[in-house]
């Protein structure tokens, strides 16, 4: 008797509150990064109702123009009006950040890059399925393709009644763990206060969630969009935004496990960070070997520490080969010390912006090296 049961998975848009911090927050990174390759950097950024906060700690021999940063980051977003709740010409700026802690500076730093140790302890964890060709979950790999088209037709302008802030969810139904529909989609688009709810509906229903789920869609699928009516207000003027809040749209939808530790406004000395991406390399490498259908890596770090206290790979018994004994193969094949992820996955260049939006994983564009699957071979010799 097939086995079925069902996963919900969701994303929001480079709008939400929470994103803005994110995207304000890797900005802060990147400009340190094209500055100086060397900085290190803890950057928090807080949302509300006109104002933006960013906090933190930063060494580093560059400068960066905070007021600038931050209004020309909100206005790429779409943030251009002070009824939206945030306006980039008028709102208020405030800045916190002082320098990192010398006691963790001497854990991290080395006068030999190689022995360079972890800017924190922590347990990271990367994942892969075959389920998509980006070997990711398919309900995140759906909830950030309808995201994603949604931000894409605001901006086109093919949705003209569209604000920043929106939500999408994606619930598939599994026989055998094999996805076979999608039972349900749930979105939510901000919109101008004129709109009619009806219009709403029916454009974000035939404009994006048909065209994107076709596939999977059936007569028993259930949509619904802007369930509880009206959603003229959005952004920070309904919600408070803070950095890393979205960590688990931002990995696998919840389908595979998670750490704890955000990523955005974090330089790759910092695990959370650089460990995580390392984790899906090797995850995403294992599943493309053909060795195993599902994967997920564990790495865990001692503060001050190069080479991970822990390594551990779960197949969930989609593979021929021992776990323990793929663990062994990591440990031979992947770069796992901070000093092997960063020069491995180049790592220090200003590319981090762009990650903060419709996932960490499973993209594949240029900056994206994490996602890269050239150790296959290697994989193959080794085991």
């Amino acid at each position: 008797m097939n086995h079925k049961s069902q996963f919900t998975s969701e994303s929001v848009t480079e709008g939400h509150p929470d994103k803005i911090c994110d995207q304000v927050s890797d900005s802060f990174l990147d400009e340190v990064l094209r500055q100086d390759k060397n900085g290190k950097v803890a950057v928090e950024t807080l949302a509300s109702t006109g104002l933006i906060m960013v906090a933190g700690e930063v060494t580093t021999t560059s400068y960066v123009d905070v007021q600038d940063l931050v209004r020309n980051t909100l206005k790429d977003i779409g943030y251009v009006d002070s009824s939206y709740g945030l306006d980039y010409r008028d709102c208020c700026v405030l800045t916190a950040i002082h320098e990192q802690s010398p006691q963790i500076a001497l854990g991290v730093n080395s006068s030999k890059k190689e022995k360079q140790g972890a800017g924190d302890q922590g347990l990271m964890f990367g994942f892969a399925t075959n389920q998509t060709p980006a070997l990711m979950p398919l309900p995140i790999y759906m909830a950030h393709k309808l995201t994603f088209e949604l931000s894409k037709q605001r901006k086109s302008g093919d949705l003209e009644w569209s604000l920043p802030d929106g939500k999408s969810q994606v619930t598939v139904e599994y026989e055998d763990n094999v996805p076979k529909r999608i039972s349900g989609v749930v979105m939510a688009a901000q919109h101008l206060p004129q709109t009619s709810l009806t219009k709403v509906r029916e454009e974000v229903t035939e404009q994006i969630i048909k065209p994107i789920c076709d596939d999977f869609l059936d007569s028993k699928t259930k949509i619904f969009v802007n369930s509880t009516g009206e959603f003229s207000i959005g952004g920070p003027k309904a919600d408070t935004g803070v950095t890393g809040r979205k960590i688990i749209s931002d990995t696998y939808g919840g389908y595979g496990r998670h750490g704890g530790g955000a990523f955005s406004g974090k330089d790759p000395s910092k695990v959370d960070r650089s460990g995580a991406y390392a984790a899906r390399y090797i995850a995403k490498n294992i599943v493309a070997s053909g060795i195993a259908d599902t994967c997920e890596v564990q790495l865990a770090y001692a503060i001050g520490v190069s080479n991970p206290v822990s390594v551990a790979v779960n197949t969930f018994n989609t593979s021929y080969y021992d776990d323990f004994e793929l663990a062994k193969m990591v440990e031979n094949v992947f770069p796992i010390t901070p000093y092997q992820i960063i020069k491995e996955l180049n790592l220090l260049r200003p590319i981090y912006r762009k990650t903060t939006n419709y996932g960490h994983f499973g993209r594949q564009e240029e900056e994206f090296s994490w996602e890269k699957t050239n150790k296959v071979r290697s994989i193959l010799n080794e085991l």
